[in-house]
């Protein structure tokens, strides 16, 4: 199998992984870089998550539109991924889903959304939130357009997480497998975030020096982060279709 090829049976599994743990259901999408050409992007054709295939993986450049000829209906939101791919060339995937754990927090002033458990160090110090309304006034909130999603992608600017508001997340990780625990574990933050805040008193989130430690040395391939991938594979039942990448750490 080829590096092409791995990356899009990959993606695959992704989509899977992320309808299993309940981060997107009918809604929502994961893309990941072409690694033969960094200028176009792979993301499936407008289906649900849980159904996508190999053959409904569509290649699309850094404007949304695809490379070849495609006359099925592709996401309206594609041009999220497509901003922030092209503003952030060191990104490898992203994903935009509605996890509603995550949503109070981006309508709520004044209550930010922080990581406080040690998995939730992947989202990183600041989570921003976006407000299509200020740039564009009373819309669908959906990103349907480049000039939305470039909007979009100045607020995430080099975090891993933005919130859109009275709608979802945006994210941005360095790894197809990253992106995807990423997202696995940011409702699951949040979740824990709103729980201690019922709780009342001071809440203590992770430090700078904790999350620099986490994330320190993460390699996509490592045995740590391998074991998550493969144990969620799995109980999406799409363990058959595991291939285990070169692990740079050689």
């Amino acid at each position: 199998m080829n590096e092409k090829d791995r990356i899009i049976n990959d993606l695959v599994i992704a989509n899977r992984i992320l309808a299993n743990e309940n981060v997107v259901d009918a809604y929502g999408h994961i893309s990941i870089r072409n690694p033969e050409n960094p200028n176009t992007f792979f993301l499936a054709r407008s289906l649900a998550p849980e159904l996508v295939t190999a053959d409904d993986i569509v290649e699309l450049d850094l404007d949304g539109n695809p490379v070849n000829e495609e006359s099925r209906s592709l996401y309206l939101e594609r041009f999220i991924h497509a901003a922030i791919l092209k503003a952030r060339p060191e990104v490898l995937s992203t994903v935009h889903a509605h996890a509603e754990d995550i949503l109070p927090y981006g309508i709520a002033n004044g209550t930010p959304l922080r990581p406080v458990i040690h998995s939730g160090s992947f989202i990183g110090s600041n989570v921003p939130v976006w407000d299509i309304a200020d740039k564009f006034g009373d819309t669908n909130l959906l990103v349907s357009n480049m000039d939305q999603a470039d909007d979009l992608a100045k607020t995430l600017a080099d975090n891993n997480v933005a919130l859109m508001r009275g709608h979802g997340f945006a994210s941005a990780a360095k790894s197809l497998i990253e992106a995807v625990r990423m997202a696995v574990y940011l409702p699951r933050n949040a979740r824990a975030l709103s729980a201690a805040l019922q709780l009342g008193g001071d809440v203590k989130s992770l430090s700078q020096g904790e999350i620099d430690a986490r994330n320190r040395g993460y390699k996509p391939y490592s045995p740590e982060t391998w074991r998550a991938w493969e144990y969620w594979a799995t109980k999406c039942g799409c363990n058959h279709m595991l291939v285990k990448g070169d692990d740079d750490s050689k």
